[in-house]
């Protein structure tokens, strides 16, 4: 069971790595080593995450969510496998961290009476200079 929160735990078996071949410089070792990862974990199936986290988490996935549920991160920062597996591993449990936090309600508030004042002198002053654009009609004398 790998700890994410004191009342959040998660088991190995839910994870799975693959091994894929990484872009980018490094000669011919990066066409012969498989040393990126790919951490696949079922988050909407998951039986260990409560219902309020996996919503938070499905959310804050975006596209790294698939059609089905699963959340796929890539890891392909360092040059070893391990530390590839151990990076991912680490930022989902950051992921999963960060959807265990419930969001602070927004307390309503009204704004001052100086605000809107403030507002309703900038509309006046808006008001006056379109007035003032606008053309003389040969009528007025």
């Amino acid at each position: 069971m790998i700890a994410v929160t004191p009342t959040i735990n998660i088991d190995e078996k839910e994870i799975t790595f693959d091994f894929i071949r990484a872009s980018g410089p490094g000669g011919q070792n990066v066409n012969k080593v498989a040393t990126a990862v790919q951490l696949r974990f079922d988050a909407e199936h998951s039986p260990n995450l409560p219902i309020d986290v996996r919503a938070r988490l499905m959310h804050l996935a975006g596209r790294r969510i698939t059609g089905e549920g699963v959340l796929v991160i890539e890891a392909r920062r360092f040059r070893t496998q391990e530390q590839n597996r151990q990076d991912a591993l680490d930022r989902l449990i950051a992921l999963i961290r960060k959807a265990s936090e419930k969001p602070k309600p927004r307390l309503r508030t009204k704004p001052s009476k100086s605000s809107r004042e403030g507002l309703l002198a900038a509309k006046r002053r808006r008001s006056r200079i379109k007035q003032m654009r606008r053309a003389v009609s040969a009528f007025e004398d």
